[in-house]
């Protein structure tokens, strides 16, 4: 008896793979989508996660977008 080929295989783990990338970017565009719209929910990542507010800020500062950390913390220093 022949073993069986590998390609059905190696297909289904290649579309694995595809839809875990397709789910991981369409994650970080949604999160980065909630923290670019909501200044509340960046500061429940302040609170939460601060290296995941770092990247946002850091990234928009590389993308030319600067102001943001500032607003917010001169914003979140009123509340308090």
């Amino acid at each position: 008896m022949a073993p069986k080929p590998l390609a059905p295989l190696a297909r289904r783990l290649f579309k694995g793979v595809v839809l875990l990338e397709v789910a991981g970017v369409l994650g970080a565009y949604g999160l980065f989508y909630k923290m670019n719209t909501s200044q509340d929910f960046r500061n429940r990542m302040n609170n939460m996660l601060p290296s995941v507010l770092e990247v946002y800020y850091k990234s928009n500062e590389y993308a030319g977008v600067y102001g943001i950390r500032e607003k917010d913390l001169e914003d979140w220093s009123k509340k308090e």
